[in-house]
């Protein structure tokens, strides 16, 4: 039960520090920024990647060891669309990292670079998406736990 207690709450507490590195994405491409914090931007983006394989991790953790079992989650459609909502934020949020990765790449060339506004408009779409599915994720994770 302890061991349940601890899963759930790095679980949440982890869903938690990504909603807040996206938001923190959000607020760095803000377009009326002289300047876009290009190194912040990529610890931020790097900082939401770790911490979604670790949601991974500790969700798998909750599935083979959790109280409910195992059954439980994979026979649940809800589930199902919980992690295919996760894997298409996830997908999404490659738009961003490639750009950042690129755009860190022209400022060690330019120290000077800052990124278009056609660029950081792009991105803040890519952004707006994941926070949609960021949206849904509480929702079916509400539905699967009360066994909708």
């Amino acid at each position: 039960m302890i061991a349940d207690f601890i899963l759930a709450w790095m679980h949440h507490l982890c869903f938690l520090g990504m909603a807040a590195a996206l938001a923190m994405q959000w607020a760095l491409l803000n377009p009326s920024r002289p300047a876009i914090p290009l190194a912040l931007l990529g610890k931020t983006d790097a900082w939401y990647g770790s911490l979604a394989m670790l949601i991974l991790a500790i969700g798998a953790a909750r599935v083979a060891w959790g109280p409910k079992g195992a059954a439980f989650y994979l026979d649940n459609p809800v589930f199902w669309a919980k992690i295919a909502v996760f894997l298409a934020v996830g997908a999404i949020s490659a738009l961003p990292t490639l750009n950042y990765l690129r755009w860190r790449q022209q400022a060690r060339h330019n120290a000077a670079f800052q990124p278009s506004p056609a660029d950081i408009g792009r991105v803040r779409q890519a952004i707006r998406l994941q926070f949609l599915g960021w949206l849904a994720l509480p929702i079916l994770a509400a539905a699967m736990a009360r066994g909708l």
